[in-house]
């Protein structure tokens, strides 16, 4: 197994390596090919280890060599695989194998072709080494390797400045996160004299519940998490994120990357579950997330931000299954939305290439009929995190809303309140997408056409995980949990039980019988006013009330602006002043003086012997002087 695991990270990387110096010169489909292959491969050798792993297997370490000791603490370079980890390294490498294959046909005109999948070989290796390390040091080096990567491809067509913008604000805004990840992993080492996951777990019953230095700890790992995750107030870097191409948002910004804060909570859910405090701020922070990601999507007009703040969202879903400790119902939804989203992003993409890179819905419409495979793909998606039944999202967001009702009846009607929005953007979305009559250009009319294979595979194939995926682990109620396939995997890497509120099942009925009629309400009411009224969307500077506060994005990149960039901007030129008016002239006034001061030692320097004997005479006389009075 050893070299399995190697293999994993390996082959992703040996990708990454072979097209950034040799693709150049090598063609694309050879580039585009070697690049899917190998993520594949890796994916492979993860079911492979799949197949040998059950719910009671022990984790595996597999250390590689000493990395470090410092203070007493032995630092080792090493692996751990367990239930949680292949679960996330068969999302990567899976979802990611797919977005390689789709990329081929996207960006196949791309001058940066074998630079483009050179950086998504990275993200993967560095995602890899985020899930697979066996301590807090490898999962934060894998941490900012995406977080590099995500630069890197958010402003991948760097020519744009906007695009530059969008790369340079989701980098600092991840690197606010990370100096919190960073002193809570400090601190962790310094109470517990290790950073390995099974020695803190360990060690971690010499917390007392809910002291001091476990909430302090367990808000420093959140604070990254709220970065990574795009949790407010760090979420506006997320949308405007859409600048990079759309194979990137689907595997950063949907499936992957944004998922690392779930991971990392979940992951040290030994230290979490013993900080009710911390949990309690997940819970209220994840709600406020999603409900306000949930109503700024209602009216956005890009297809892509869209699916950026519904991506938000659906995060802050999963934070609030944290935070009233349903460890595995947040990894649950973590799966189903890398099935759902990456359709969605990759439908969009298909969309868009379709309508010669127009993202803005006003200018679409009667598409339906024009790339089939799109548009069934699309709904499919639409229907999965909309809520129809027995898809995937369905399933998840369901089990979400159930034990959020058992840790609070006003919580569920919040989070309900926001399953609604979300069903109303959506097919908001489809609606102004795909039916009604085309407003594009007579240009775009004439090239709209149906993406190739290389994209329409991996829609098709995403659209089947996102029908069955919900099976994996269907509700407790349902053959008394014998079909709670996740939740038996998972359970083992639970340190302490979490006591879950409980809900009758007359209760649950309600609830999920509640659900599904919101979900038929909004699809009824939206088909009646986007097909038979034909309504279209208003040009943004027609908004008013609460429709203009949705597409400003309730003006908080303006507040933003205004506050922490502006100070920071005049930090920045206070700074300069201060470089410039006074630290400058202060060297300048020391340069100037050494300068004098040598002119005036020179003319003594003048080599005239006589003039260096009288001044030695007289550096002596004046000694005996001083020496005689102080006698």
């Amino acid at each position: 197994m050893e070299n399995l695991v190697y293999a994993i990270i390996l082959l992703p990387l040996i990708g990454f390596l072979v097209n950034g110096i040799f693709g150049k010169s090598l063609p694309k489909m050879v580039v585009g090919a070697f690049a899917t292959l190998v993520v594949f491969a890796s994916f492979c050798i993860a079911v492979g280890i799949f197949l040998q792993f059950d719910s009671a297997t022990p984790p595996v370490i597999i250390r590689a060599f000493e990395w470090f000791r410092v203070s007493g603490i032995q630092v080792n370079f090493g692996f751990q695989i367990d239930q949680l980890s292949l679960m996330m390294i068969m999302i990567i490498t899976g979802i990611g194998s797919l977005i390689h294959l789709y990329s081929i046909g996207y960006m196949s005109e791309d001058k940066g072709f074998h630079r483009f999948f050179s950086y998504l070989n990275l993200f993967i290796v560095s995602m890899l080494l985020l899930v697979m390390g066996s301590n807090y040091l490898i999962l934060f080096i894998g941490w900012e390797g995406v977080g590099l990567c995500s630069y890197l491809l958010i402003g991948f067509w760097y020519q744009n400045k906007e695009y530059g913008a969008a790369a340079r604000k989701a980098f600092i805004m991840n690197r606010i996160g990370d100096l919190g990840m960073i002193i809570g992993i400090i601190m962790i080492a310094y109470q517990t004299n290790a950073v390995d996951f099974l020695s803190v777990a360990q060690n971690s019953g010499k917390f007392e519940l809910d002291s001091t230095i476990i909430i302090f700890i367990t808000a420093s790992l959140f604070i990254g998490a709220v970065g990574k995750s795009a949790q407010i107030p760090l979420f506006t870097w997320l949308p405007d994120a859409m600048a990079g191409p759309t194979p990137v948002s689907a595997l950063i910004h949907a499936a992957t990357m944004v998922t690392a804060g779930i991971y990392l909570v979940v992951r040290s859910n030994f230290l979490f579950s013993l900080a009710p405090t911390t949990m309690e701020a997940i819970l209220f922070i994840g709600l406020l997330t999603a409900l306000v990601a949930a109503f700024i999507g209602l009216r956005q007009n890009d297809i892509k931000k869209v699916l950026a703040y519904s991506t938000v969202s659906q995060l802050g879903f999963m934070f609030v299954a944290v935070g009233v400790g349903a460890y595995t119902v947040a990894m649950f939804h973590l799966m189903t939305h890398a099935f759902f989203k990456a359709l969605l992003f990759l439908g969009s993409g298909s969309v868009i290439h379709a309508m010669s890179g127009e993202q803005d819905m006003r200018m679409m419409g009667g598409l339906k009929k024009r790339i089939p495979i799109t548009h069934i793909t699309f709904l499919i998606g639409t229907l999965a995190i909309s809520g129809f039944p027995f898809l995937s999202g369905m399933i998840s967001k369901d089990e979400i809303l159930a034990n959020t009702y058992g840790a609070s009846p006003i919580l569920w009607v919040i989070l309900f309140a926001v399953a609604t929005m979300t069903a109303i953007y959506m097919f908001r979305a489809y609606y102004l997408t795909f039916h009604g009559d085309f407003r594009g250009t007579p240009a775009q009319d004439k090239h709209v056409h149906e993406s190739p294979k290389t994209m329409t595979i991996p829609l098709i194939i995403l659209a089947v995980l996102t029908v069955i995926g919900g099976f994996i682990n269907l509700p407790h109620f349902i053959g008394h949990g014998k079909y709670a396939k996740l939740a038996d995997w998972l359970q083992s890497i639970y340190v302490y039980d979490v006591e879950m509120p409980e809900v009758s099942f007359t209760t649950e009925m309600i609830l999920l019988a509640l659900t599904v009629l919101m979900f038929f309400t909004v699809w009824f009411v939206m088909k009646n006013i986007y097909v038979k009224k034909k309504k279209m969307a208003l040009p943004d500077e027609k908004y008013t009330g609460w429709e203009r506060l949705s597409n400003k994005k309730l003006f908080l990149d303006e507040l933003y602006n205004a506050t922490f960039v502006k100070f920071t901007e005049g930090l920045g030129v206070g700074g300069n002043m201060f470089d410039k008016g006074v630290l400058n002239k202060f060297v300048e006034f020391i340069g100037t003086g050494a300068e004098d001061s040598g002119r005036a030692a020179k003319r003594l320097q003048n080599g005239n012997v006589e003039n260096y004997v009288l001044i030695m005479s007289l550096a002596i006389g004046i000694i005996l002087i001083v020496n005689f009075i102080l006698q």
